[in-house]
């Protein structure tokens, strides 16, 4: 058998990552290779990263070495001294303020690649410094090997119920809207027609994709925090059953719908790049999404749905992943009653590689097809 291949002499920059999924949903964990991230907070280092190193993340997120739906994480110094690590998320728009999926990996990694420095059963500590804040991890750990991953949340809060929008072709529909770590839209697929886990999902993404630009256009959105926070990421679509069960609720997230901006690609003549400007960009979760499980237990909890410590589970339209979430404390956010959710899940690894940027690649910054 060959030995792990090395990368042939070449002129250009080498990233090195982990690759992981949580429920399907990919991670890519950039280990080295990533230019300096400057800024006094982890937030601060996400508006650098997006407004001088946003190139770094097409590369690792766009083709050739990424994908449409490719989701990453890069490990920054935090300015919070209990944090053992600083995390910036990204997609294929930008840079997201939380992601639970992402934090059910990065736990198995950070215990797994010595971030703490002796590891306790049954569970390791590991806190995580996400934009949207303090996460904390708690990973299973048993004879060496790490296991299924908790976290506990940022303040968890329904930011506004009943909420009225027009969505074209559709009419005037009620929407909620609630925060896990980001913002979220909720309606059931059954106002649509449709059924989240039978459907295609082309056209549950279509009516996702209406739904947050009604919301963007018609409500006024803020955060008790930061202003960074105050951007819907996305629409959940549920199935409709929100009141407590101790059967599986499906849900499908639709996220990161933006305009993309023009990256010319000379070379592409039979097909079309979604790098052009000329529609929304969108990603669909795999998993049953960490920070919209959040979202939604506040929400279910703010209408009395659910009690503290009742555990319900969450399975992913697309895969038949399953996440659960509870609300296990009741606190605050600015003005809003908010609560802090527990969600648990399993990440696996998927591999490891280095990328490198040749010189006289003339696809080297990546590129989108739809």
């Amino acid at each position: 058998t060959m030995e792990f291949p090395k990368l042939p002499p070449q002129d250009g920059s080498v990233l090195s990552v982990v690759d992981m999924h949580t429920g399907g949903e990919p991670l890519r964990i950039i280990l080295s290779g990533y230019p300096d991230v400057t800024g006094d907070t982890v937030l601060a280092k996400r508006r650098y990263a997006r407004e001088h190193l946003d190139q770094f993340r097409k590369v690792l997120m766009f083709e050739p070495r990424g994908h449409y739906d490719m989701y990453g994480a890069l490990l920054v110094q935090s300015e919070i001294a209990e944090a053992d690590m600083g995390v910036l998320f990204m997609h294929n728009e930008g840079y997201s303020t939380m992601c639970g999926h992402a934090v059910i990996a990065l736990g198995r990694f950070a215990v797994d690649y010595g971030f703490v420095k002796a590891p306790s059963s049954p569970e390791t500590q590991i806190n995580i410094h996400c934009p949207c804040g303090l996460v904390k991890a708690f990973v299973e750990y048993s004879n060496g090997k790490t296991g299924a991953v908790r976290f506990h949340s940022v303040p968890a809060f329904a930011f506004a119920t009943d909420v009225k929008v027009t969505v074209p072709g559709y009419g005037e529909i009620t929407v909620d809207i609630s925060y896990g770590g980001a913002l979220y839209a909720f309606v059931s697929a059954e106002t649509f027609g449709m059924d989240v886990s039978k459907s295609r999902t082309r056209d549950l993404v279509d009516v996702a994709t209406a739904v947050s630009s009604a919301v963007k256009s018609q409500v006024k959105l803020h955060h008790p925090v930061s202003e960074d926070l105050a951007f819907l990421y996305g629409t959940i679509l549920t199935d409709g059953k929100d009141d407590f069960s101790d059967e599986p609720t499906a849900n499908i997230c639709v996220f990161a719908d933006a305009q993309l901006q023009f990256v010319p690609v000379k070379v592409m003549l039979e097909f079309k790049a979604v790098s052009i400007a000329d529609g929304l960009c969108f990603q669909v979760d795999r998993s049953p999404t960490g920070s919209g499980v959040t979202a939604r237990i506040a929400l279910q909890y703010h209408k009395g749905l659910i009690q503290l410590h009742q555990t319900r589970s969450f399975k992913s339209g697309t895969t038949g992943a399953v996440f659960t979430g509870k609300a296990v404390q009741e606190t605050t956010c600015g003005d809003f009653k908010a609560v802090v959710v527990e969600v648990a899940g399993h990440a696996y690894y998927s591999g490891v590689a280095s990328f490198t940027l040749e010189n006289d690649d003339t696809l080297k910054n990546g590129f989108l097809l739809r």
